[in-house]
């Protein structure tokens, strides 16, 4: 199964939970993330709270959807919409749910914005472990039954909510 976490800038959040996803995933799951305007870099925030969990932090990068080579299964956003942030949209029959998380690289006091990557952190891997949880109880089920997953995808979404 193919996950893809998107945002605007793929700097900070998307990198985050594309970490989370991967150092937790069972075999056949993997993720990537992607950005609809991508910043071009990694926000250094994203990268010591990888490493502050013991995450490899190396070898991403803040890439455009178009550079994703594989159709992804679930497509997953976390702009905060809460937060006025607008969503990208990604084109495609694939499954959509929304996962908003506030973006720490708009905070601008350096000890706040490390307690935002800290929060985006927590919520994300909160959020992540939940989504392995549900396939782990009900994989089979859910496989054939797409507004189900949907349905259980969203509501993992609304958990752990910061927004």
């Amino acid at each position: 199964m193919r996950i893809l976490f998107l945002c605007t800038g793929n700097s900070c959040r998307s990198i985050l939970a594309e970490a989370i996803f991967n150092s937790l995933a069972p075999a056949g799951f993997v993720a990537q993330s992607a950005g609809s305007k991508p910043a071009g870099y990694v926000h250094p925030g994203a990268l010591a709270e990888l490493a502050r969990h013991g995450i490899a932090n190396t070898g991403f990068t803040s890439k455009s959807w178009d550079a994703i080579a594989h159709t992804p299964d679930i497509v997953i956003t976390l702009c905060a919409s809460a937060a006025g942030e607008t969503c990208p949209v990604y084109l495609g029959n694939v499954l959509r749910v929304h996962w908003g998380v506030a973006d720490p690289a708009g905070v601008s006091d350096p000890a706040a914005q490390e307690q935002a990557f800290a929060h985006a952190y927590a919520v994300l891997r909160a959020r992540i472990t939940d989504f392995f949880r549900l396939i782990a109880e009900q994989g089979a089920a859910l496989a054939t039954n797409r507004p189900e997953l949907e349905k259980e995808l969203a509501a993992i979404g609304q958990r752990h909510n910061d927004q």
